[in-house]
């Protein structure tokens, strides 16, 4: 059985009536991996942006694996210190990451923010010797459209990330960079600027799904 834990902020989390990308992910590893797998987590709940907390069930398909370690608000700064605990619980194979837009947009620069990534990986490390991570580049949302020095903060993060991504692979446990999402629009792939819609979530998990497949050739193409 392998395990995908798919990691992230509010893009990934979503909120109640949403599929996520995450969903999207799960239906092509479906058609595509010849093998048994799933999706793993110590959370499975959608934000409630009506209750303003991460406890609604409300998926627009709920019938899938729910299992992530996502949250509303949350960054590299919040997850470093609970992928360990996270990876022995649900035994996680292929970490699935997409964050640092909060991190950046509140809590730390992006040297500060790399060194969260540099921690986060040794402590996904330490609980799996052997674990894999697809990490995807910060999309620029709405604010670095608008905000200048925002988006050079972005565009620099997104430089350290391949950096990093480049010291610390190795053939134990490899680290992948993900392409962005290939044509990714926040004015037609979101519904506020941020947030993925139906098209947006189509777009990241075609991300993660494209950069296991060829680094990998684990699934298959993702469809267009």
């Amino acid at each position: 059985m392998l395990r995908f834990m798919p990691v992230g902020d509010s893009m990934t989390i979503g909120s109640a009536g949403e599929h996520t990308w995450r969903y999207r992910l799960w239906q092509h590893l479906s058609a595509t991996h010849g093998g048994p797998f799933t999706l793993v987590g110590p959370r499975e709940t959608l934000y409630d942006k009506a209750a303003d907390a991460p406890d609604s069930l409300a998926y627009a398909d709920p019938a899938f694996p729910r299992g992530h370690l996502a949250g509303w608000g949350e960054g590299w700064l919040h997850m470093a210190p609970l992928i360990g605990p996270a990876i022995r619980a649900t035994r996680a194979d292929v970490l699935l990451v997409s964050l640092g837009l909060i991190d950046l947009g509140f809590y730390t620069d992006p040297e500060q923010t790399a060194e969260n990534v540099h921690a986060f990986v040794a402590a996904a490390r330490e609980a799996g010797p052997r674990v894999r991570m697809v990490l995807l580049p910060v999309i620029p949302n709405v604010r670095a459209e608008t905000d200048a020095p925002f988006g050079e903060q972005v565009a620099h993060f997104n430089v350290l990330l391949a950096k990093a991504v480049a010291d610390l692979d190795t053939p134990r446990s490899p680290i992948l960079l993900a392409s962005p999402p290939e044509d990714y629009d926040i004015h037609t792939d979101t519904y506020d600027g941020t947030h993925p819609n139906a098209r947006g979530e189509h777009r990241i998990a075609g991300a993660f799904a494209t950069a296991m497949d060829q680094a990998w050739g684990l699934g298959g193409p993702y469809p267009a």
